[in-house]
């Protein structure tokens, strides 16, 4: 069941069980878990469709290696019957006895034949290849879903990087409306004490019905983002989840190009399956080619024939046969025409893949270098908006300001901390995109 994950997790006390109309406790949810969840034989779509892909390719290797076994069959045939000998022509035939007419419809009589027969292919180079091929389509798909698993791990932690981001956004929405029913407060005390006016406490209710404004939206575009979260992890709607995991800098290991490049060639599981895919193409070809072959297959059989269960004779058959293709219209020559064809696409497809990691490597490097920039950018710009309001609120109180100054510092200091939030959020999807780039998506999550 997609509900069990919730079993596996820490359970807060169920202190409120007793009331039955209480709200569920929201269960705590980190990275890590979210990707387990997600990846588990019952988590996400793409990941049930890829076992059952697997499983698929599993039959059809047995499939093919049962034209490489013994063909073994049982039959008992028990029949009454009669034989118009006219219909087969044997009116005419003059027998030397006087008086005697040949009867034109013989029976009914009874058979009775109960036989096991046997056939084994001895010498066949196309179903052999064909097995091969089948092979190697199992360690195709074992790779499509270990790649499956990768993207999947991508995609949850990059919706639980989303959730995390609106959670932060409606704490920040949250430390504004505290800022400015702060700024009120003051404005209002300045108003009483004669030195403000009623225009700076109207500026500051203007602001402050702004920032709860903002908080409504942050709010509505957290519930958003938790329901995409559970999506991606494959779970139920209704679940209430607490993310533990929060946004912040963690710094990586420096990597250079040429390493990546060398990491993700060797590690990326979906090259893997492509280039399975391109060996289980050329096997395939040759599967074809060798049906020009001649192939060699031993037949037998033994049994008992007779006219009752407790009148019969056994009676056996066994040779061998030997089959040689010669011509068969053209059909073989095209199908292996097709099949060539189908290996050099998947060759294409290989250079092509190789080509698109080498992109991503490059990309990802890029926007990591970046993301680590505005981080440090946006920190440095907070720690600026938050002296700047502080010194404005100073010089308010002592009179040689107005509310102005304070509200316009109150805005840099908001768009400084949604700075800080965004620079996080691209540092660590950053993170996640060299990560899949370089194939160890699921081993980078701590």
């Amino acid at each position: 069941m997609k509900v069990a994950w919730i079993v596996l997790m820490a359970m807060p006390p169920l202190a409120c069980a007793a009331d039955p109309a209480a709200e569920p406790a929201p269960v705590d949810l980190s990275l890590k878990r979210a990707v387990e969840v997600a990846i588990s034989a019952q988590g996400n779509t793409n990941i049930q469709l890829s076992g059952e892909a697997l499983k698929q390719a599993q039959s059809r290797a047995l499939q093919a290696r049962a034209a490489l076994l013994p063909d073994l069959e049982g039959a008992f045939n028990d029949r009454s019957q009669t034989v118009n000998l006219a219909a087969e022509g044997l009116t005419s035939i003059h027998l030397p006895f006087p008086g005697f007419t040949f009867p034109s419809l013989v029976g009914p009589f009874s058979t009775v034949d109960a036989r096991l027969s046997v056939q084994q292919s001895v010498f066949d180079f196309a179903s052999i290849r064909r097995f091969q091929a089948s092979k190697v389509g199992v360690s195709a798909a074992t790779q499509e879903l270990d790649s499956t698993a990768e993207t999947v791990a991508a995609q949850v932690a990059r919706a639980y990087l989303a959730a995390g981001r609106a959670d932060a956004d409606v704490e920040t929405a949250n430390a504004n409306v505290t800022l400015s029913d702060a700024v009120l407060t003051q404005a209002e005390n300045q108003k009483k004490a004669g030195t403000g006016t009623g225009i700076e406490v109207t500026r500051a209710k203007v602001q402050l019905a702004n920032d709860r404004q903002h908080l409504l939206v942050a709010e509505n575009a957290r519930r958003s983002a938790h329901l995409e979260l559970l999506r991606a992890m494959g779970t139920p709607l209704s679940t209430e989840v607490r993310l533990t995991d929060k946004l912040g800098y963690v710094p990586i290991d420096a990597v250079t190009l040429e390493q990546a490049k060398a990491q993700a060639l060797q590690a990326r599981p979906d090259l893997k399956a492509q280039q399975q895919r391109e060996e289980n193409a050329r096997l395939s070809a040759s599967a074809v080619k060798m049906e020009r072959m001649p192939s060699l297959a031993a037949f037998g059989d033994y049994g008992s024939s007779g006219i009752s269960l407790d009148n019969n004779m056994p009676t056996r058959t066994y040779g061998i046969s030997l089959k040689v293709p010669i011509f068969d219209g053209g059909r073989r020559d095209a199908r292996r025409g097709e099949a060539a064809s189908l290996y050099r696409s998947e060759q294409v497809r290989t250079g092509d893949l190789k080509q698109q990691i080498e992109l991503d490597v490059r990309l990802s490097l890029d926007g990591l270098r970046s993301a680590e920039d505005q981080v440090k950018v946006a920190k440095e710009g907070l720690e600026l908006a938050d002296s700047e309001l502080t010194q404005a609120r100073r010089r308010y109180d002592a009179g040689v300001a107005n509310s102005l100054e304070v509200t316009d510092a109150q805005t840099r200091l908001e768009r400084a901390r949604d700075n800080e939030t965004q620079a996080l959020y691209n540092y660590n999807v950053a993170r996640i995109d060299l990560a899949q780039a370089m194939g160890n998506m699921r081993r980078s999550i701590p």
